[in-house]
């Protein structure tokens, strides 16, 4: 499958590589579970069927059903990648991450189901402007 990302989260992403190249200890950290979940991603042939230790359904999915990817316990942060498998295509979309969800705790999920659909609705509109 391939893994498209919406520039939503290219923007997110860029500002955390921003606070890593500034020495930002945490933000290294972050950037590099994101790095390796998506990674890990490219291993991911079809959307998953039920849920494992790398991915699992994120039960607070708003109109599109997303799942989150995670990394093992970390006492400084803890990374979620959430991202939908589009039913029409063989395409992942990374929506967001949490940057340090071990600080936000459940008010993440709280939000996510929104969150994701905004941007897999951004990204619908900019695969349309896209040259066939």
């Amino acid at each position: 499958m391939k893994i498209r990302r919406p520039s939503s989260f290219k923007r997110q992403l860029d500002r955390l590589v921003e606070h890593a190249k500034a020495g930002d200890a945490d933000a290294v950290l972050m950037a590099r579970y994101i790095h390796a979940q998506l990674e890990a991603l490219q291993e991911i042939s079809a959307e998953p069927v039920e849920d494992s230790a790398l991915i699992k359904r994120v039960r607070q999915s708003g109109r599109y059903p997303v799942w989150r990817l995670s990394h093992a316990y970390d006492r400084r942060v803890a990374v979620r990648t959430i991202c939908w498998f589009d039913p029409d295509t063989e395409e992942i979309v990374v929506a967001l991450f949490a940057a340090d969800k071990a600080s936000m705790g459940d008010v993440f999920y709280d939000s996510v189901g929104s969150r994701a659909d905004r941007v897999i609705e951004e990204w619908k509109r900019e695969k349309k402007g896209e040259a066939p």
